[in-house]
């Protein structure tokens, strides 16, 4: 059974997941509208991962007898200057977000709840290779600078990627 104190922490998590599903796919909109359709891609198969991880804690919530409780989800930015500074804008979300399961596990610790302590840390390993990810993309935007035709083929890259739950277990 999970104590009050991490079921609603667990609960505010799963609302920032979902937010930040949301926050991707403003981004991926952007893209598309301003026709990056890699980029577009990538946000979208990033969106669908943010959704997979609130759906991995909800389900920790109800397997440890909690009461999920969904909130409402602010809307998300919906104008990017640039790609550069939409990627810059996701580095500081996934920042944001590796901040809040640290102080999760933090919690957990302050409880003594060893199960809520060892499933966050998929999270804490995942939040490394999130932010890994975005830093990646920006050094190749900073090297491509302005040339359009960089930008492009780098679009063309980015829409290369996939998501599948089982690749996502496996990569955290």
């Amino acid at each position: 059974m999970l104590n009050d104190n991490i079921e609603e922490a667990l609960n505010d998590q799963v609302n920032k997941e979902l937010y930040s599903a949301y926050l991707y796919q403003a981004m991926g909109a952007q893209a598309e509208f301003d026709g990056f359709e890699g980029i577009a891609s990538w946000m979208s198969v990033q969106a669908e991962e943010e959704v997979f991880h609130a759906k991995k804690i909800y389900n920790f919530i109800n397997e440890k007898g909690g009461r999920v409780e969904l909130e409402s989800i602010e809307k998300p930015p919906v104008d990017f200057d640039s790609v550069q500074a939409m990627f810059e804008g996701a580095l500081e979300h996934e920042q944001f977000v590796t901040k809040s399961i640290n102080e999760l596990v933090d919690l957990a610790q302050e409880e003594n709840d060893h199960a809520t302590e060892i499933f966050l840390q998929w999270f804490v390993e995942e939040q490394v290779e999130e932010e890994d990810s975005v830093e990646s993309i920006l050094d190749k935007l900073e090297l491509i600078g302005d040339s359009g035709q960089g930008l492009l083929m780098f679009d063309k890259e980015l829409g290369q990627r996939v998501f599948t739950e089982s690749e996502d277990e496996q990569e955290g």
